[in-house]
C-alpha cells in the first residue's frame, strides 16, 4: 500500500464494512442459487434454469446495492447512515418490486423457479452470514471507525 493510499499520518483507511459484508453474502447468494439453478433446470428445464438464475441476479442485486449505500452513506454522516438503512431498505423494495414486474412483463419465464430461488436464496445467504459474524469470521473488519 502506497503512502497516497492511506490516511492522514499514515494510518490505512477504514475498511467499508457493509460492501464487505454485502460481497460475502453475495457470494453465498451465487453458491445457494447456483445450487437452486441447476435444480430447476433438472426439475422444469430451461425455462426453470434460467428463472432461477434471473432470481439469484435480483437478489444478489439487491443485497450489493444495499452494501454500497450504506457505505457510501457512513461517510457522510451518522444521520445519513440511519436513513439509508431504514429508507434503503423500502427504496431497494420498489427496485426488486419494480424489477420483477418488468421481467415478467417483458419476458416469460418460469416465476415459480423465479420466486421460490429469490426467497430461498435470500433467506439461507442471510442466515449463513449472520451466523459466520455471530461466529466471528469477520475479525479482520474494522466495526469501529
Amino acid at each position: 500500500m502506497t503512502a497516497s493510499e492511506r490516511g492522514a499520518g499514515g494510518e490505512r483507511p477504514p475498511v467499508p464494512v457493509e460492501s464487505v459484508l454485502a460481497r460475502n453474502t453475495t457470494r453465498k447468494v451465487l453458491a445457494v442459487g447456483a445450487g437452486m439453478a441447476v435444480l430447476f433446470g433438472v426439475l422444469r428445464g430451461a425455462d426453470g434454469l434460467v428463472g432461477a438464475l434471473i432470481g439469484v441476479a435480483v437478489v444478489a442485486g439487491n443485497f450489493l446495492l444495499a452494501g454500497a449505500m450504506l457505505s457510501v452513506a457512513i461517510r457522510i454522516s451518522l444521520a445519513l447512515y440511519h436513513a439509508a438503512a431504514l429508507f434503503g431498505f423500502f427504496v431497494r423494495l420498489a427496485l426488486i418490486t419494480v424489477t420483477v414486474v418488468l421481467i415478467v412483463q417483458l419476458f416469460e419465464i418460469d416465476r415459480f423457479a423465479f420466486g421460490v430461488t429469490a426467497v430461498v436464496a435470500y433467506m439461507v445467504a442471510l442466515a449463513l452470514e449472520a451466523v459466520a459474524v455471530a461466529r466471528g469470521r469477520e475479525r479482520e473488519l474494522d466495526w469501529v471507525s
